[in-house]
């Protein structure tokens, strides 16, 4: 008898990478909120999928190309706090702090609604 394990989501929230994070980059639905968009971003770092970190990166921001760190291991992404980025806002930010392998990142990113979908403008990181 097989045994079926299913992955835990890389963003932290319970429940499996499939129906969390996983819906979004095979392109099933668009994040709600501006958090839920950091939260599918974050994965898709861990997962390396470019594609979706350019395609939900706003057009005035977005690189040309993005060339991920394949020696990068992610391994934690903590929520700091949220403002707005809600159904009912146009924009809004997200803290984070993001652990790697090794160290970590923590950052405020700002979001915007476009098209009523939420894309990923730019951020500053913090100490």
């Amino acid at each position: 008898m097989a045994v079926m394990t299913t992955r835990s989501c890389p963003c932290g929230l319970p429940g499996p990478y499939e129906g969390c994070c996983g819906r979004f980059h095979a392109g099933a639905g668009a994040a709600p909120t501006a958090e839920a968009l950091m939260r599918s971003r974050y994965s898709a770092f861990v997962k390396g999928d470019a594609g979706y970190l350019l395609r939900t990166w706003h057009p005035r921001t977005r690189p040309q190309r993005l060339d991920l760190d394949p020696g990068t291991r992610w391994t934690r992404l903590e929520v700091l706090e949220t403002t707005a980025g809600s159904a009912f806002h146009t924009t809004g930010t997200v803290t984070f702090r993001a652990s790697y392998r090794g160290g970590s990142l923590q950052e405020r990113s700002r979001f915007e609604r476009l098209d009523g979908a939420w894309v990923y403008v730019d951020g500053d990181f913090l100490d």
